[in-house]
């Protein structure tokens, strides 16, 4: 069984926030390309970037970002 971190990231930052990816990366202090790494699934974020991601967003961390298993 595996598993792995998935997220609406794309889906809450256009629909609720109508936020770049450049504005969300500059916001907590990464490059444009870490934020489509993580919409993308290629990469998962660091918890405290997860909490920035959040709270930029105010959006709760686990309606953002949950563990799935396959």
């Amino acid at each position: 069984m595996s598993s792995g971190l998935k997220n609406k990231l794309r889906e809450i930052r256009v629909a609720s926030n109508s936020m770049t990816q450049q504005q969300l990366a500059t916001l907590v202090g990464v490059s444009r390309q870490t934020i489509i790494s993580i919409e993308s699934g290629r990469y998962s974020p660091s918890l405290e970037l997860a909490i920035k991601i959040s709270e930029a967003l105010d959006y709760d961390l686990q309606q953002l970002f949950w563990l799935a298993k396959d």
